[in-house]
């Protein structure tokens, strides 16, 4: 059995795992994300210190962003054009090729996330495209399409579409340092702290706060929807953690498609098409597994 590092590289943490799949994790570790040399220099640590007994065919790496993910480019695997302070163009895929001598896979976090929903969930694997939201410090969409992750003039964006904004209904002006109002500047973790000034999971389930937050999450799965058609749209992170926001969340699509797509996915069994992560908090992790096994074969290591 081969045994494969994963990392979920997040703005707050990175999380490392050794293993083979969801049910055979070896080892795991979690960093705190400071400065790049600091948190790269401890993540090729933990895989140097295992290396003996547990050596690893590749590695996965699901990292924050934006990303570079264009091979041809000569700032391939960095992080680019971040807030996340002293990241920017961080050479990440790099630094971990070049101490670990192994075949590294690289993508967005929440690409590995979709990937691990769709490679290790069973019922996923027949669900294309399929599309992971995080909804969370940020909101960023992973999209499926085609078993593999989609990539193009860079990687998808979501969290930064414009949405509908009644500024009389909420004139809160948005958290998001680039555009103001977006999605993520409405409906983040840090835009619902500071509209309300307290943290959302501190928020009573009758707030108004989460009628508010989950027509701004419909709104963006309802373009999500018209624009990729998928089949399942999952939604992670943790802001929807909070108790019965995805049911809120089902019921504001349904409203605003109004019957136009006549499919029993929306109109009967929407609770099919937007679904809570098969993996829970672990599809990012467990994703960037996915992608190291996926890159070791294309490798000619075999599993």
């Amino acid at each position: 059995m081969k045994l494969y590092g994963g990392i979920e590289a997040g703005g707050t943490k990175f999380i490392c795992v050794i293993g083979h799949g969801p049910d055979h994790i070896v080892a795991e570790a979690r960093i705190a994300t400071t400065t790049p040399a600091e948190t790269i220099g401890y993540t090729i640590e933990f895989f140097q210190r295992h290396a003996q007994e547990y050596p690893i065919s590749a590695v996965g790496i699901g990292s924050f962003g934006p990303v570079d993910l264009d091979r041809s480019s000569p700032t391939y695997g960095y992080i680019t054009t971040t807030p996340k302070p002293g990241w920017a163009q961080a050479n990440l895929c790099g630094a971990i090729q070049q101490a670990l001598h192994v075949p590294v896979a690289f993508d967005t976090d929440v690409n590995a996330a979709a990937f691990g929903e769709h490679y290790w969930v069973p019922e996923n694997r027949a669900l294309d495209p399929l599309l992971y939201l995080t909804i969370g410090t940020g909101i960023g969409l992973g999209v499926i399409v085609n078993g593999k992750p989609l990539h193009g003039l860079l990687h998808p964006e979501a969290g930064h579409m414009l949405l509908p904004h009644d500024r009389t209904l909420d004139p809160f002006v948005g958290s998001c340092p680039f555009h103001g109002d977006c999605w993520e500047g409405l409906a983040s973790g840090p835009a619902l702290e500071k509209r309300w000034q307290q943290r959302g999971e501190t928020l009573p389930p009758d707030h108004a706060a989460w009628q508010l937050e989950a027509h701004y999450v419909a709104l963006a799965v309802v373009n999500l929807i018209y624009c990729f058609s998928p089949q399942r749209v999952v939604l992670g992170g943790g802001v929807m953690q909070q108790p019965g926001i995805i049911d809120r969340v089902r019921g504001a699509v349904q409203r605003t498609i109004n019957n136009y797509l006549q499919t029993d996915r929306i109109t009967r069994d929407i609770q099919q098409l937007i679904a809570p992560p098969g993996l829970g908090n672990r599809s990012g992790v467990l994703g960037a597994i996915a992608l190291a096994a996926t890159v070791a074969r294309m490798n000619h290591a075999p599993e």
